[in-house]
């Protein structure tokens, strides 16, 4: 994305900086110290699961298990320190961009790893399109301010022009030397990473940058906390720059998945109860997940279309009653964002419908559609299955300056948490 308003300044703005990484003779393996983004864990299993794998794995840092919710950032940051002292983390010797490489299959996916100079969505340099929850922000700017670090990079993405040059040449060029490390993890991604330190590369890629706006694919909550604190700081210092993996969508195009919504207050008795006349409901008998994730597919190709599930079986939600709509999605946005499922779901069943609170207590987030029927039937809730938004629409909203429902998107592949860290006491 090269698009730029008349508000727009220099472009993105990528900083090295001195990584923090884990020492291999420290711990179990690289492998076994990662974690997926702190809001893709599933809690409690996934959780337990990661602290199990090693002592240092990195979910201790950006889930941080404490009796109280006001001690949590403490026990992060005193985690943080004893591992520094005790050399499980150590700096490197000098501020580089990190090259990081995600392979998998056919799959391939490069980026920069690197502090990026912080804009305001007026700007038009980094442009959001998913609306954030305070509470988490307030929950994660608890955690960087009392840490004093960026724990894990967000996800944006740019349009470079398709051409081996700028940054394209300079990540080309590093990922023919030796990395820095290498590691599987267990969802079968291996991970490289490379240090670019060369003023005449570095150079390179900031003239390059300069010019590109990107889009936040994944992380939206963090950049909030990231602008929250700038805030907080106020004048120039380590606190205007954010650690964010950019990735150049011309070369390596992301995929792009549903996060589905789990609903610990209602059965799916309830819910289906609730739909009768407002939406078509057809049960599905003995199929499988994958199955039913199909027919979701094909009936989203003619509507809004959503997936119940909790009580053993798939329920398939489609076809919505034009008034009902009519009154309960807002008019004054584009129509593109009038008919999203998220709109839907949370204008017209969420709110009228089933009558849910958008708040932690009544809703979770899950990527995963089968961890969200597994807790749904174990706990008598009421999962909600949703199809993907085209990326083409994500990006078209996001430049009218429209924000969708939160939660509507999953980009990825989603950066490994735990290989490369930011200290701003390094900066």
């Amino acid at each position: 994305m090269n698009t730029r308003g008349p508000a727009a300044n220099d472009g993105l703005r990528l900083k090295p900086f001195r990584g923090l990484r884990y020492v291999p003779e420290r711990v179990r393996s690289l492998a076994a110290v990662t974690s997926p983004p702190y809001d893709v864990v599933v809690r409690p299993d996934g959780l337990h699961h990661l602290e199990s794998s090693d002592p240092h794995n990195i979910v201790r840092l950006i889930l941080p298990q404490a009796p109280t919710a006001d001690a949590r950032p403490r026990r992060a940051a005193d985690t943080l320190a004893d591992w520094l002292a005790d050399g499980v983390l150590a700096p490197d010797a000098e501020p580089a961009l990190y090259v990081y490489e995600q392979r998998k299959g056919d799959l391939l996916q490069r980026g920069l790893i690197g502090a990026l100079e912080l804009s305001s969505p007026a700007e038009g340099v980094v442009l959001p399109h998913e609306d954030v929850m305070p509470h988490v922000v307030a929950e994660r700017a608890d955690l960087m301010r009392t840490t004093g670090a960026h724990l894990e990079p967000l996800l944006l993405t740019y349009r470079g022009e398709g051409r081996v040059t700028g940054a394209t040449a300079v990540i080309e060029r590093a990922t023919a030397g030796t990395p820095l490390l290498a590691t599987t993890t267990e969802d079968g991604f291996g991970h490289r990473l490379w240090a670019v330190t060369d003023p005449g590369e570095l150079a390179a890629v900031a003239e390059d940058l300069a010019g590109h706006q990107a889009l936040i694919a994944d992380g939206h909550h963090r950049w909030a906390t990231y602008l929250r604190l700038r805030e907080e700081q106020s004048g120039p210092g380590p606190w205007n720059y954010g650690l964010v993996l950019l990735v150049d969508t011309a070369r390596h195009p992301l995929r792009v998945r549903a996060i589905h919504r789990l609903l610990h207050r209602l059965p799916v008795t309830g819910a289906l109860e609730a739909l009768d006349g407002a939406f078509r409901v057809r049960t599905l008998e003995d199929v499988p997940l994958e199955a039913a994730l199909d027919a979701l597919a094909e009936a989203a190709g003619g509507g809004n279309a959503f997936l119940l599930a909790g009580d053993g079986r798939f329920h398939l939600v489609d076809r919505a009653d034009p008034d009902l709509l009519e009154r309960t999605v807002r008019r004054d946005r584009p129509e593109a964002w009038r008919t999203l499922d998220a709109t839907v779901l949370h204008a017209t069943l969420l709110e009228h419908v089933w009558r849910v609170p958008d708040a932690p207590e009544h809703i979770a987030y899950i990527h995963d559609a089968r961890a969200a029927v597994t807790q749904a039937e174990r706990n008598g809730a009421t999962a909600v299955l949703m199809h993907p938004v085209r990326e083409e629409v994500v990006r078209d909203l996001a430049r009218q300056g429209v924000t969708m429902p939160r939660k509507s998107t999953s980009f990825g592949p989603k950066p490994a948490t735990g290989l490369v860290l930011r200290s701003l006491a390094l900066d």
